[in-house]
């Protein structure tokens, strides 16, 4: 069973092949997600400060049932922590707010705030400064491992001129539709595990015909599909969902997908619109304050 499965990281740190994503679950419900992912064989979540929900996940993972040391926990520094202080209080935040220990993985959740994502401003000083708090907190054993997240080589590459602990995982966009196989590439070279989030396009896979008939043709959802995608690119889909069924749908997926259907897939038109999703800065949207203030609304409501 892919629960069952692990890729190792280039520190050696084993991280299970498939996780429970969390991006907008409250966290007055993100508690719950977390026990029914767990009792379903989950042992990876995924989290980050911008969600606002890892206290839940915090208390999930520690009245889950399973010992601390079978969960890896991923959280993300929050894109707007630039500096070399910012980042050391936001790590230490992170650690209390979740109520654990440690944490397995922490990545820098941008390389650019979100309100400049894909700016002219790269932000190479910041990135440098908050890399060099993840690296301290890293030898000082509140984290395991430690990467980045929607990075492009650029980015990486200003991270591997001066680090002294390369980065471990990169978490970006891909799915079928908007496959970056340029980057994938590279950060394997550079001994990178590619993490993939909105593997079913935040939902909008379900509304693509193609991908449908290849789906029918193996017998299985287009979740399945879409997540079995990523794992024969060798990526590692980060799935959000709260509901129980899905959970159980997204993981029952031990099928080979053949190279002329990946092939197919690898070239499926591109998605443009993400429906509602789209004005959030990592499908494309531009994010001003407006939409942040709805994001962090949305993300609390109960």
């Amino acid at each position: 069973m892919i629960l069952e499965e692990t890729y190792t990281l280039s520190n050696g740190i084993k991280i299970p092949k498939l996780g429970l994503g969390t991006w907008f679950i409250n966290n007055k419900n993100v508690e719950q997600a977390v026990k029914d992912a767990v009792r379903n064989g989950y042992r990876h979540i995924d989290t980050a400060q911008a969600y606002r929900n890892e206290s839940g996940v915090g208390e999930g993972i520690r009245n889950c049932g399973v010992k601390r040391n079978e969960m890896f926990v991923t959280t993300k520094l929050a894109a707007e922590a630039k500096s070399y202080k910012k980042a050391v209080t936001a790590i230490d935040k992170s650690l209390t707010t979740l109520g654990l220990d440690y944490i397995d993985l922490m990545i820098i959740h941008s390389p650019q705030p979100w309100m400049k994502f894909r700016g002219n401003d790269p932000y190479f000083e910041g990135n440098r400064e908050a890399w060099r708090a993840l690296e301290e907190a890293h030898k000082a054993g509140k984290l395991r491992a430690i990467g980045v997240s929607n990075f492009e080589k650029q980015d990486i590459d200003n991270i591997l001129a001066s680090c002294t602990v390369k980065p471990m995982v990169n978490q970006v966009l891909a799915h079928i539709s908007n496959t970056p196989m340029d980057l994938i590439k590279y950060c394997k070279e550079k001994d990178i595990l590619v993490e993939a989030y909105s593997p079913v396009a935040h939902g909008e896979l379900l509304k693509n015909n193609e991908v449908k008939t290849i789906a029918e043709k193996y017998g299985v959802s287009i979740p399945q599909l879409s997540i079995r995608y990523c794992l024969e690119l060798g990526l590692l889909p980060l799935p959000k969902t709260a509901n129980q069924d899905h959970m159980k749908n997204n993981a029952d997926v031990d099928f080979v997908i053949a190279e002329n259907d990946m092939d197919i897939l690898k070239n499926i038109a591109k998605i443009k619109d993400y429906g509602s999703a789209s004005m959030m800065p990592v499908y494309g949207g531009k994010m001003n304050l407006k939409t942040l203030l709805a994001m962090i609304f949305r993300t609390n409501r109960s």
